[in-house]
C-alpha cells in the first residue's frame, strides 16, 4: 500500500498572530513555523497502517523554503520520502488553488490512500481534503476517529454531532483524521538522523503543469479588505464586598443586561 500524507507548516499555535499591513496576509515570519498539530495525527495513522500491512508513506507539503523543516519532521517520525511544492507564485493561495496544486502533485503517483489532518490551525476551514478528493475523482472520508484498510476498501468511523457513522469506500480514497484517532509518536534520535538521508522531491508550479496565474493571491476567490488590531483588554469592574457584595454584583449584571 502506498499512502500520501499532506502536511502544512503553520505559525506556532501559542504565538501571537498578526496580519501584514502591506498585503493583509498572515505574517508567517513573525512566529516560529511548526507542523500543523492535526497533521501529526495523520502522519501517525499512516505509519500505523503501513506497519500493520506494509508499504510506503510519502509526505506532501506546499509552502515556502522553510516548510522543508516540517517535511523533515514527518520523515523523522518514520515516513519514507517527501514531496515539497515550493514556488513564489503560491504566496496567498486560497483553499481552491491549494487543492488544485496538491491534487496535481498527487495524481499519477500510484497512491492508494491520501491522509490529511481534519483542518489547519491557521485557517480552520476543513475543506481542502474534500476539494482534493473531488479534483482526483476519489471518495472522501472525512473527520475519521478510526481507519481500517482491508483489501481494496477503507472503512472509517466518522465523528458526528451525535456520535459516529461508519463509512466505507473503495480505494483510492482521501481521508481526514481528528485528534481522537491516535497519539503521535515523538521522533527518535535515530529517526532524526535517518531523515537527513531520505529523498525529498522539490516541485514548482510549472512542474505540476499549472499556470502561475491560476494560483497565489491574484487568483484567490476571497481577500481581506481591511483589518484592525485587537483592542487591549478592558479593565474589569472590582466589587468590594462590604456586606452588600451580592447586591452590587446583581446591579452590575443588570446594567449589562445579563439579568
Amino acid at each position: 500500500m502506498k499512502i500520501a500524507v499532506c502536511v502544512k507548516q503553520v505559525p506556532d499555535t501559542w504565538a501571537e498572530k498578526k496580519l501584514r499591513a502591506a498585503d493583509s496576509r498572515l505574517d508567517r515570519e513573525a512566529a516560529d513555523g511548526v507542523m500543523n498539530e492535526l497533521d501529526e495525527y495523520a502522519v501517525e495513522e499512516a505509519l500505523q497502517l503501513i506497519e500493520a500491512q506494509g508499504g510506503e508513506v510519502v509526505v506532501v507539503s506546499m509552502g515556502p523554503d522553510r516548510a522543508s523543516e516540517t517535511v523533515r519532521k514527518a520523515l523523522s517520525m518514520g515516513a519514507d520520502a517527501g514531496v515539497h511544492i515550493v514556488d513564489d507564485a503560491l504566496g496567498g493561495s486560497d483553499a481552491i488553488a491549494t487543492s488544485a496544486v496538491i491534487a496535481a502533485a498527487l495524481a499519477g503517483r500510484g497512491f492508494d490512500l491520501v491522509i490529511f489532518g481534519s483542518e489547519s490551525t491557521d485557517a480552520r476551514m476543513s475543506v481542502v481534503p474534500a476539494m482534493v478528493a473531488e479534483r482526483l475523482g476519489w471518495a472522501q472520508l472525512t473527520f475519521a476517529q478510526k481507519v481500517e484498510v482491508s483489501g481494496s476498501t477503507v472503512t472509517i468511523e466518522r465523528v458526528t454531532e451525535s456520535g459516529f457513522a461508519t463509512v466505507t469506500a473503495a480505494l483510492p480514497a482521501v481521508v481526514s483524521v481528528v485528534e481522537k484517532i491516535n497519539e503521535p509518536r515523538y521522533p527518535s534520535f535515530k529517526g532524526i538522523m535517518a531523515a537527513k538521508k531520505k529523498p525529498v522531491e522539490t516541485l514548482s508550479v510549472s512542474d505540476l503543469g499549472l499556470e502561475s496565474a491560476a494560483v497565489g493571491a491574484g487568483a484567490a476567490w476571497s481577500a481581506v479588505n481591511d483589518f484592525a488590531a485587537r483592542p487591549p483588554k478592558a479593565a474589569g469592574t472590582v466589587v468590594t464586598d462590604e456586606g452588600d457584595g451580592g447586591v452590587k454584583v446583581a446591579d452590575f449584571l443588570a446594567t449589562q443586561k445579563f439579568i
